[in-house]
């Protein structure tokens, strides 16, 4: 697949530690849950590359990814330091066909995502809300405190104007904010617990995260009896 150089449109923040970026770029045959490659050249001509997941939903009139600042990272620190509208970078993709949903698919959808795990499902939340299927949905979205959640608002949003669209914030060093939310860690009873208030068996489930978060989520679906084989998940590899 070949790069291609690419021009940002906006840099916004969305978090303490994730900003938005937008490209002018329009994709051709993505799928909600796909990665696009970045990499930048300095002048000295040393290159860096990264993945990042895409947040917009397939279609979409600008391409949305959500960059977390490592502070010993090559390039997440660029993105939130000096990256502004009208630099030019290069880009390769969409890439990814394993951890990807399309509304054919159906349902019911789990998702569960921690931390900026949450960004492929925001997406596939976007191409889901406007499809306009009220399709059974849960997601679970877990982080340490109120102000590192994603693009809340937009996802009580969500979920306030679809009642087959269910959202569970949990916080792990914050108490909750709203009834149905969550204040611990997202373990084996809590998971068997929001399974079983939702009250579907999920046809598709997509987990996202950080290693150990991930591992453990799985784990804890399959010993609540979900499929294994309709369980996706993607890692990364920030704390």
């Amino acid at each position: 697949m070949d790069w291609s150089e690419v021009v940002i449109d906006e840099v916004r923040p969305r978090t303490p530690r994730v900003a938005s970026v937008f490209l002018r770029l329009q994709l051709a045959a993505q799928h909600a849950g796909q990665h696009l490659d970045l990499r930048l050249t300095a002048p000295d001509g040393y290159r860096a590359q990264r993945s990042y997941s895409i947040a917009s939903a397939p279609g979409a009139a600008r391409v949305e990814l959500m960059v977390e600042r490592l502070d010993d990272g090559e390039v997440s620190p660029w993105f939130h330091e000096a990256a502004q509208a009208g630099d030019a970078l290069e880009a390769r993709g969409p890439i990814g066909g394993h951890f990807v949903w399309q509304p054919a698919d159906g349902g019911p959808l789990l998702l569960v995502g921690g931390g900026s795990g949450v960004v492929p499902l925001l997406a596939m939340l976007r191409l889901r809300h406007q499809a306009g299927r009220g399709l059974p949905t849960l997601l679970l979205y877990s982080a340490r405190r109120h102000e590192e959640l994603i693009c809340a608002d937009e996802l009580a949003a969500m979920a306030g104007a679809d009642p087959s669209l269910r959202l569970v914030f949990i916080t792990t060093r914050e108490p909750r904010r709203r009834p149905g939310d969550l204040d611990r860690r997202l373990d084996d009873v809590l998971l068997r617990e929001a399974l079983a208030g939702w009250g579907h068996a999920p046809a598709a489930t997509f987990v996202c995260g950080a290693t150990p978060f991930v591992e453990a989520i799985a784990s804890g679906l399959r010993a609540a009896g979900i499929d294994a084989s309709t369980i996706r998940t993607e890692r990364y590899g920030g704390a």
